[in-house]
């Protein structure tokens, strides 16, 4: 048998592998800088890593550059209201009878009092109602009022955005399925059947405070306007298509949890008059109703996973209030926010409008986006409410398997881009981190009526997402010990 050539002088003894330096992931890792520009998004970066335990500074790139958060702003929120009110907390909703029940009748008023709850809904309120039957209410000899005065209202968000956003709704005391209505069409005969309801998975009460249109034309595809207490859309029938639904910004909160209320207190049996609103505070009298929500820590969990601006906002603005400050908008309590983050989070020039991140004019740097994380702590409240974020590839593939561990909130606005919160290395090291993107002469340029999916927008975000990751992988290999 012949002899194989590629057995010929082969060594007694397999060599071992050369053992790779310790700083090998260092010196052959791609630069913050090259990462950057591989991205080419334009505009800014900034961003910030350090040791979660300590506060070491790791990494930085435009450490001190102020950006728009977005909704990393919520996360902020999230702490200042547990600082503030604790994780227990609960916002109660009631009703109130300001005189005797005397066969089945209130002999005076019944008030629906908001307490600021954020996630009171459809179904809380039929609740309530239930209630008022079982106490033994069929109607009222006065008038059914409702009251927003626990916190100060708010017509929208943010007013840069155009009108028919849910996500930017009017903020008060008394808030119902997150202040939208929710409107639904469908063709028929060659037109379209309009509905305008406050729908849940069991209700679907229909208002009137809310009304639609359809009218011929082409853009712009919503038009609104507020008559007296109600809002008047329109919408263009070349728009709709097959049929359709969509939740619709209320600007009237108050009036239409009054409205929606009647509607489920009738389902009852009790008959109750067209809601008024009352302004005197507080309201006395004797509770026969009330419809508490979870405890603070479980809205704060939810709002950092769903990114609900109007949670935030009243979040927020309760915290102010507790805290003392005369709060008359939402910028004067961004300010009370900015002023403990000051104090609280050794944070140096934070500048906040708003407690969600929707206004593009709040501005903060990574470095102090990490010191409040830092601050704040890995394994706090704040980390565990914060949702995992999953590994992914420069291309936005889910990594399977991924060597490390990210919990963090996400902040999209449109060319804003940002991630801040912790990664877990491999061996068990936290870091916090802070990145935030932005081409704000291109969003600059977006007119009002294109700012719900402008150009090129989605492209940027995707880009900046990928470069969030590969600075994200980085750091876990780099950081290790």
């Amino acid at each position: 048998m012949l002899a194989q050539p590629g057995l010929a002088n082969a060594p007694m003894r397999s060599p071992l592998p050369l053992r790779r330096p310790a700083d090998f992931a260092r010196r052959t890792a791609p630069t913050l800088e090259a990462l950057i520009a591989q991205a080419g998004l334009g505009g800014k970066v900034g961003c910030v890593v350090a040791d979660a335990r300590t506060g070491q500074v790791l990494e930085t790139h435009n450490p001190l550059l102020q950006m728009p958060p977005a909704s990393v702003a919520k996360a902020v929120t999230a702490s200042y209201a547990l600082d503030t009110l604790g994780a227990d907390h609960v916002f109660s909703t009631r009703l109130v009878a300001t005189g005797a029940i005397e066969g089945g009748k209130i002999q005076g008023e019944l008030v629906l009092v908001g307490g600021g709850d954020p996630m009171l809904d459809t179904n809380g309120l039929a609740a309530m109602a239930a209630r008022l039957k079982a106490a033994g209410v069929s109607g009222v000899t006065g008038k059914f009022r409702v009251h927003a005065g626990a916190l100060p209202y708010q017509r929208q968000i943010d007013p840069g955005q155009p009108d028919h956003l849910g996500y930017n709704p009017a903020i008060g005391g008394l808030n119902l399925n997150f202040n939208r209505v929710h409107f639904e069409w469908k063709p028929v005969g060659g037109n379209y059947t309009v509905a305008m309801d406050a729908r849940s998975d069991r209700y679907r009460p229909a208002v009137r405070m809310a009304q639609m249109r359809v009218v011929d034309r082409d853009m712009p595809v919503y038009t609104y306007e507020q008559a007296r207490d109600v809002d008047k859309w329109t919408v263009a029938r070349s728009a709709l298509g097959n049929g359709g639904s969509r939740w619709l910004p209320v600007r009237r909160p108050d009036l239409y949890a009054g409205e929606v209320f009647q509607a489920l207190a009738a389902a009852q049996g009790v008959r109750l008059p067209a809601p008024e609103v009352s302004r005197k505070s507080p309201v006395r009298g004797q509770v026969l109703a009330q419809q508490d929500s979870a405890p603070l820590s479980t809205i704060a969990r939810l709002m950092l996973k769903h990114s609900n601006n109007l949670v935030a906002e009243v979040l927020g603005l309760s915290a102010s209030q507790a805290r003392g400050t005369r709060v008359s908008s939402l910028e004067s309590s961004a300010r009370s926010m900015s002023g403990w983050m000051k104090s609280e989070m050794a944070a140096k020039r934070p500048k906040l409008k708003d407690h969600s991140g929707l206004s593009d004019a709040s501005r903060i740097s990574a470095s102090d986006m990490v010191k409040a994380l830092v601050k704040v702590g890995a394994g706090s409240d704040l980390h565990g409410l914060m949702k995992d974020i999953p590994a992914l590839d420069r291309h936005g593939n889910k990594i399977e398997g991924p060597a490390h561990q990210v919990r963090a909130k996400t902040g999209t606005l449109n060319f804003v881009s940002s991630l801040a919160g912790y990664v877990t290395t491999r061996g068990g090291r936290p870091l916090a981190f802070a990145i935030f993107t932005g081409d704000l002469d291109r969003r600059a340029k977006i007119a009002r009526a294109d700012r719900e999916r402008p150009s090129g927008a989605r492209g940027w975000s995707r880009r900046s997402r990928g470069l969030q990751h590969q600075l994200i992988t980085r750091w876990a290999e780099l950081h290790d010990v």
